[in-house]
């Protein structure tokens, strides 16, 4: 006895029976992308800057770093920066993206064209996240005041509304 399949070709009985028996595996799944470093915490975002920091320490700086001077700063404890690691954190996760195993050719220099440029003058800009840092100076930035943490929210020690 024999049934018609999708693809037009006959499908045997014993055919339907082995494939109840047997059924394919199920497709592997597909790893999570990885989270954006300011969301993590903990071990978690230990772990992810100091894998970010081997990446920079071992590929960027060598590769990309240029010299250090008063209009392309840079800072030697850069981790301490909150801007810079998203940033760098950002181009990181590009690079794996567009140069890793399955990658398209044009993947390295898309990178170069629209990640490694802006993102390194940014970080190097003379008014950027290091500014005031030198050579084995660094320089901690405060955050600009805010007046209110949350303007659209009730005030601090506001009783919660009736409801």
């Amino acid at each position: 006895m024999t049934t018609d399949t999708a693809a037009g070709k006959p499908e045997r009985t014993w055919e339907r029976e082995a494939k109840r028996e047997n059924p394919p595996p199920p497709a592997p799944e597909e790893p999570a992308p990885p989270k954006f470093i300011l969301y993590l915490e903990g071990p978690e975002y230990a772990d992810t800057l100091r894998r970010l920091t081997l990446w920079t320490h071992h590929v960027l700086l060598p590769v990309y770093g240029r010299e250090v001077t008063s209009t392309a700063p840079w800072c030697g404890r850069w981790w301490e920066h909150p801007e810079a690691v998203a940033q760098l954190h950002g181009l990181w996760l590009a690079w794996g993206d567009m140069t890793g195993p399955g990658s398209e050719a044009i993947g390295p220099a898309n990178w170069h064209r629209d990640y490694l440029g802006p993102v390194m003058s940014a970080l190097r800009d003379p008014q950027g996240p290091f500014a005031g840092c030198k050579p084995g100076a660094h320089r901690a930035k405060e955050a600009p005041p805010v007046d209110i943490l949350d303007p659209f929210g009730p005030p601090p020690g506001a009783p919660p509304p009736a409801g």
